[in-house]
């Protein structure tokens, strides 16, 4: 039944960090996952879309699809190809070729065991990854323009590496500035499209599940707002700090 809102001032915030005995694994858990999706998987965005950029049109164009597939793809089809890779008997992919190789005895419990759950995450958290901001720094590579290498070439730029350093990074800050937004967005924002909730021991619990759990199961509206409130000023404190490493000093 709804009922008229009432405002109580900081209550939601004081029960968040003192009565909600599950918000600290869940803000542990969302915290790990930042820290190991955020920068791994904008590094390897940003490398994969440079040694794209080296290869042929065709090439580039072929590469540059399947990498930017998991934006096309529906989250809830994705889940269901990742389900059946992941899954905890024989027939599962990867369980099934570890199997067939000798590598084990019996099937693993990817999406039950406690211990294996996060680097499940982690890793379809890191694939998701490789879309928008893959193809800003394919977009930024292509917009480098070529004269300026001929000009570095002048001043002794003549590897890759350093076409890399001193051209290349330097003339993609703003394509480098919002993948970083969208990467740091999403690696805090980072659902349970595998273990889903609840998961055993909790291992799978993430600041958005927890959030969706008050907010549409629960229906604690309020309580839910306030840990948006959180999720928002961790995203846009980190943001404030990509904004002042990557944006342009001229």
């Amino acid at each position: 039944m709804i009922s008229a809102p009432k405002f109580n001032w900081f209550a939601n915030y004081i029960k968040m960090f003192s009565a909600d005995d599950m918000f600290p694994k869940v803000l542990r858990n969302t915290l790990v996952l930042a820290v190991i999706t955020g920068p791994i998987g904008y590094v390897l965005s940003f490398v994969l879309a440079w040694m794209i950029n080296e290869l042929n049109r065709g090439m580039r164009t072929l590469l540059s699809f399947l990498f930017y597939a998991p934006a096309l793809s529906s989250g809830v089809a994705m889940a269901v190809v990742w389900a059946v890779m992941f899954s905890n008997d024989s027939t599962g992919y990867l369980n099934s070729l570890l199997l067939n190789m000798g590598l084990i005895n019996e099937p693993i419990q990817w999406l039950q065991d406690v211990n294996y759950i996060m680097p499940v995450i982690i890793i379809v958290a890191l694939w998701s990854s490789l879309s928008t901001q893959f193809l800003s720094f394919v977009a930024g590579f292509r917009g480098v323009d070529r004269e300026l290498y001929d000009a570095a070439a002048v001043d002794g730029v003549t590897s890759r590496f350093q076409r890399l350093l001193y051209v290349d990074i330097p003339q993609t800050m703003p394509q480098l500035l919002f993948a970083a937004v969208l990467q740091i967005t999403g690696a805090f924002t980072v659902g349970g499209t595998m273990a889903g909730h609840p998961s055993p021991e909790d291992a799978g619990l993430t600041i958005m599940l927890h959030l969706g759990d008050y907010s549409g199961t629960r229906f604690e509206v309020g309580y839910a707002s306030a840990i948006a409130v959180v999720l928002s000023v961790l995203i846009l404190g980190l943001g404030r700090i990509a904004f002042k490493l990557l944006q342009d000093k001229e």
